[in-house]
């Protein structure tokens, strides 16, 4: 009989981890506090799961030790996601360097997952919300408590999550074991997440979509910048270039918070412009060229087929114009104010979703805790997998290839093997049911 490896956790990185430890011969029991694993695996990629991408490069990841990261990503790409889903049956597709099912259905990549650990004879205890994890110091092993049981492992992965989508399972409780058995935490605040402004004229454009350039603004220099399609809401900006920066933005946040800077003060500068391909010169000609169009028309006319006319409505006010008046006769400076804020209208984030609305969460267990296959430096016998760890990435299926090579690396090790090339070799035939 094989090592027992206990999982806490049967959301992707366990269950990838579970799979890899069957195949290797560890008995391995899945601890998941909801009804069924898996859960918050079903409402990635809008339903269609964005299980990975063709571009791991290290930039599109956030780490405190991104050396690290880079050589787990190494043993664990994008060949590798393929290699493993392709041997549990599912048919993986690229599409603009997405990596997604061929059937496009989230259920599906959960269906192949729960198939093969059943298969490979895991056991799966539903509804065990783990309240303990300790070392057995008389008998030796791992002592594990949840829902009035115990358990005994020889070694024990945490994949219970962070604190994103606390509805699914993912409500910060693996912190909460991970510090009792002597980790620290890197401050955790929710990433790919709409972000909150303090302006009060956001009803007025809310529901417009534009392509942009976004730019934060902290200490006088750009600390992120993105592109791509702006979404407007009644509270502030949210769509994919937002959520890409929402993490950087959230921890300036919660400096100045630290720092004791009043809420009312708390805020943080995103500059945006919805002109992005003209140049300097460009823009100049533009602006000047439409000076023949101010004869006999309105503001509002005048600046008509420019941008979404909610925008450009809101910034005839801002500059201190009125859409009805007559554009021949109006100020020049305020009408050079409307087409600065087309390529500089700047905004102040006071805030952003919670983690109930937050895609993924920043922060967790610091990598240089662990070792290169994923055990605790403190605790030896405890592995950690997935988002407790301080590893998030951007949009694009980031998130979810670190669950699949944390969770393999992770397994393969706890189950007695090398970190190496999980799945380079496939897997190691079929258990019975049970067995």
């Amino acid at each position: 009989m094989g090592d027992r490896v206990g999982i806490v956790g049967g959301g992707a990185a366990g269950l990838a981890a579970a799979v890899t430890a069957a195949r290797l011969g560890a008995q391995v029991t899945v601890l998941e506090g909801n009804d069924r694993p898996g859960r918050k695996l079903l409402a990635t990629g809008n339903g269609r799961c964005n299980l990975g991408n063709e571009n791991l490069a290290l930039e599109n990841y956030y780490t405190k030790r991104p050396e690290m990261l880079g050589l787990f990503l190494g043993h664990f790409g994008r060949e590798e996601t393929r290699a493993f889903f392709q041997s549990m049956g599912l048919m993986v597709k690229s599409r603009r360097g997405g990596l997604y099912p061929v059937c496009d259905q989230a259920a599906a990549v959960l269906d192949v997952l729960r198939c093969e650990a059943a298969a490979q004879g895991v056991e799966t205890v539903a509804g065990c919300r783990v309240e303990q994890v300790e070392k057995a110091r008389r008998t030796g092993g791992i002592r594990v408590l949840g829902a009035g049981q115990e358990f005994r492992f020889d070694r024990v992965i945490l994949a219970c999550g962070g604190r994103a989508a606390p509805k699914t399972g993912s409500d910060g409780s693996g912190y909460v074991l991970a510090e009792r058995l002597g980790h620290s935490l890197v401050d955790t605040v929710p990433a790919l997440v709409q972000l909150q402004c303090g302006e009060d004229y956001f009803k007025a454009v809310s529901g417009v979509r534009a392509d942009a350039e976004l730019r934060v603004l902290h200490r006088g220099r750009t600390a992120a910048r993105e592109r791509g399609e702006l979404q407007l809401t009644d509270r502030g900006i949210s769509g994919i270039p937002v959520f890409q920066f929402s993490r950087v933005v959230n921890y300036i946040l919660k400096d100045l918070e630290e720092k004791g800077v009043p809420a009312g003060k708390r805020q943080v500068e995103v500059a945006v412009n919805f002109l992005p391909d003209y140049t300097e010169e460009e823009f100049v000609r533009l602006a000047a060229g439409r000076k023949i169009l101010g004869v006999g028309r309105t503001v509002e006319e005048f600046f008509t087929g420019v941008l979404h006319k909610k925008l450009m409505l809101l910034f005839i006010r801002l500059a201190g114009l009125k859409p009805s008046q007559d554009a021949g006769s109006a100020d020049r400076e305020k009408l050079g104010r409307v087409w600065e804020l087309c390529r500089n209208w700047v905004v102040h984030v006071t805030g952003s979703g919670s983690y109930d609305s937050a895609q993924a969460c920043a922060g967790g267990v610091p990598l240089d805790e662990v070792t290169l296959e994923l055990e605790s430096k403190k605790q030896p016998g405890i592995y950690f997998a997935g988002e407790i760890l301080d590893v998030d990435g951007k949009c694009g299926g980031y998130n979810l290839h670190w669950a699949w090579c944390s969770g393999s690396i992770a397994g393969r090790a706890a189950a007695g093997g090398r970190a190496g090339k999980p799945f380079a070799e496939g897997g190691n035939g079929r258990k019975r049911p049970g067995r």
